[in-house]
Order: structure tokens, then sequence, then C-alpha cells
């Protein structure tokens, strides 16, 4: 038995469309990471990248459960005394509604260049409209479980 690595000019990378509008942020975030990374297809090699392209419209419909909404809280630290920074996500949700997606999405990838690759791929926007018909994305349904 051979195991067989895919070249990178073997790999085929599709366009996704995935409407946020009423999904929980964090199924959401797990099912469009796998897919950055390529672990949808039969060739996925951990160590290439050969996930897809994926587009998120609809952001700021995005929900979390519970009591999330009032009591989740986005940390920054700049490293000095006193430098670190606290932004509710209700607030994030308000003024960069596509920041709460690829900040959840980016958290569950590799931290490594590979990682900093398959996030390139993914584009967030806050409304319906994306400047991506080009690429003729498939709609893709990722059922609320």
């Amino acid at each position: 038995m051979k195991t067989l690595t895919p070249k990178p000019g073997e790999i085929t990378q599709a366009w996704y469309l995935v409407d946020a509008t009423g999904m929980t942020l964090g199924r959401l975030s797990t099912r469009v990471a796998s897919i950055l990374a390529g672990k949808n297809k039969p060739y996925y090699v951990p160590n290439i990248d050969c996930g897809d392209y994926v587009v998120i419209i609809n952001a700021e419909k995005v929900r979390l459960t519970g009591l999330k909404t009032m009591q989740k809280v986005y940390q920054t630290y700049s490293g000095y005394p006193s430098g670190r920074k606290e932004i509710p996500f209700a607030k994030v949700l308000e003024e960069h509604p596509e920041r709460v997606i690829a900040h959840a999405v980016k958290g569950m990838l590799p931290k490594t260049t590979l990682g900093n690759a398959m996030f390139k791929k993914l584009k967030v926007y806050a409304g319906s409209e994306h400047p991506h018909s080009a690429q003729q994305p498939v709609e893709l349904k990722l059922l609320e479980n």
C-alpha cells in the first residue's frame, strides 16, 4: 500500500458561500475551519494547504447561546503595565461584525504559516452583498444541530 500525497498542482480549490443568518457562532466556526483546512476532501494532508475558499455573508446575524451575548469579552494585551483592553461581544458585533467570525475561525486553525495561508481564504462580510460573484461560489448549507 502506498500513501498518495497530492502535488500542489493537483489540488483544486472550490469557492463556497455560507449564510450566517441565525447560526450559532461556534458551530459555524468549526465547520468553516474544517473546510479551510481541507478536511472535507478525501486527499487531506495536514502539511499541505488543500482547503477551499469560504465566503461568509450576513455576519451581523450570527448568534450565541445562553448569556454569552452579555458575558463574552474579547481581551487584548499590549505588554505594558495596565495595557489590557476588554471589549464586550455586543460592541464588537455592533461595530465590526465580521471580526467576530474571523476571530473564532482563526482560533481553530493551526498557529503556523500554513494556518495563516488557510485564514487568508476566509472572506467575511457583514451584509448580504459580496464582491466574489465572479468566482461563482457554491452555496453551502451547514446544518444547525
